[in-house]
């Protein structure tokens, strides 16, 4: 257990100390908000759908901790390449142990980046139904941060350069993005993307925190978590066992 604890703070420092990337993150999420959340405001006002900052905010900070993740994972790639990895591995402890720690610093730091962009959507006019179910909020967004730090660890650990990395953000991380309904409402859309939504984690992690926020839940904050931690589980589950195979 001390040893999964001193890896997750090692993790963490080693994020936190990189402020330009830290603050160079938040760059898309506030684009997104403010592009999309003034420039389809009206319409989607329009079509009686109120107050689309209100709806759009959970789906921004759930992209944050997203990218945050899967970028904290792949990072083994990175650590593979310039040895960082083999210094770590090299140490008395379990290779589960290094996968868990090294997880839940990617998952911290993905915390305080949705964290950050919740406070930049209160500044842009977004306000919480209720402040009560914040500390809700905030456990919806640590889940989706593990489950996808997670999986980005695995992904990383079967990836052995960068270029591999382009692939899985074109023909992974964006769709599970845009098809999650971070953008638009699930209810009513065409049963090919209903389908996909179902299927997507991050769907469930963008409607707990929605129902969380603004009120509003399209398949019920149990399903949410209970899919969020038994996705969490599997992930970390794969992450450990791929992670154990690397070879350095």
């Amino acid at each position: 257990m001390n040893a999964i604890y001193i890896l997750w703070l090692r993790q963490l420092k080693r994020h936190v100390r990189s402020r330009a990337r830290l603050i160079g993150s938040l760059g898309q999420p506030l684009l997104f908000m403010v592009a999309l959340g003034f420039g389809f405001g009206p319409i989607y006002q329009k079509a009686g759908g109120g107050n689309y900052i209100q709806f759009l905010a959970p789906g921004i900070i759930s992209m944050a901790i997203l990218f945050s993740g899967m970028f904290a994972g792949i990072e083994v790639i990175w650590d593979r390449q310039f040895g960082f990895l083999k210094e770590t591995l090299v140490a008395p402890v379990s290779r589960t142990a290094i996968m868990v720690g090294r997880t839940m610093g990617g998952a911290t730091v993905a915390l305080i980046q949705g964290t950050i962009v919740l406070l930049m959507a209160l500044a842009v006019g977004f306000r919480p139904v209720s402040w009560v179910f914040v500390p809700l909020a905030i456990l919806f967004m640590f889940l989706v941060g593990f489950l996808f730090t997670a999986l980005g660890t695995a992904l990383g650990s079967v990836l052995e350069d960068m270029q591999g990395f382009q692939i899985i953000m074109n023909f992974l991380i964006m769709p599970i993005f845009f098809l999650s309904g971070a953008l638009f409402p699930l209810a009513g859309v065409p049963r090919g993307i209903a389908i996909a939504a179902t299927v997507d984690p991050l769907a469930y992690g963008v409607d707990g925190l929605r129902a969380m926020l603004s009120g509003n839940a399209h398949f019920g904050i149990a399903v949410d978590l209970a899919v969020l931690v038994a996705g969490t589980l599997v992930a970390l589950a794969l992450g450990a066992k791929l992670f154990s195979r690397i070879q350095v």
